[in-house]
C-alpha cells in the first residue's frame, strides 16, 4: 500500500524544520511535501509550472496550510482549492499562528476542515501533529477526490 503524502504549505524555515522534527517524533510515516508559498501550492496541486510532470492522481491525503504566505495567502489558496473540481474535496487543515477571529471565521467560511493554532512549545507541537495524523490520516474516512457525475434520484 502506498502511503499518501502530506502537503505542508509554509514559508517560515524554522516552522518547516519544527514540523519535520515533530513528524519524526510523532512517527508519522507519510511523506512530507513542502512548498514555500501559496502560488507554488496551487501549482503543485494542479500539476502546473514546475510540477507539470507530477501525477495528478497522486494527491496528498492532507494539506497543512498556513495563512500568512508570500505570493498568495492561505485564504486565497483555500478558496482556489475549494473552487477547483480536482481539489475541492482535499482535506485542508489551517495550521497557523494567527488567532485572529476573522482568520478563523474566513477559513471555515471558505471550507477549511479544521483550524489549528501552531503551539510555540515543541513538545506541544509534536502532540498536535500526532493528533492531526491520528485523526485525519487514520480515523477519518477520506472522501473520494472527484465528485460523482451520477446524481441520486
Amino acid at each position: 500500500m502506498i502511503t499518501k503524502s502530506i502537503l505542508l504549505v509554509e514559508d517560515n524555515l524554522s516552522d518547516i524544520e519544527l514540523t519535520k522534527r515533530a513528524f519524526e517524533r510523532a512517527q508519522l510515516l507519510n511523506p512530507l511535501v513542502i512548498v514555500r508559498d501559496g502560488q507554488e501550492a496551487l501549482e503543485y496541486l494542479l500539476c502546473e509550472g514546475a510540477y507539470q510532470d507530477r501525477d495528478p492522481s497522486e494527491m496528498p491525503a492532507l494539506v497543512l496550510l498556513d495563512i500568512k504566505l508570500p505570493k498568495k495567502d492561505g485564504l486565497t489558496v483555500l478558496r482556489s482549492i475549494r473552487e477547483h473540481p480536482i481539489t475541492s474535496r482535499l482535506l485542508v487543515v489551517m495550521l497557523t499562528s494567527s488567532i485572529e477571529e476573522k482568520d478563523i471565521a474566513d477559513s471555515y467560511d471558505l471550507g477549511a476542515n479544521s483550524y489549528i493554532r501552531k503551539p510555540v512549545d515543541f513538545i506541544e507541537f509534536t502532540e498536535v501533529l500526532n493528533a492531526i495524523g491520528l485523526y485525519w490520516l487514520v480515523m477519518n474516512e477520506i472522501p473520494p477526490l472527484h465528485k460523482s457525475s451520477q446524481s441520486n434520484p
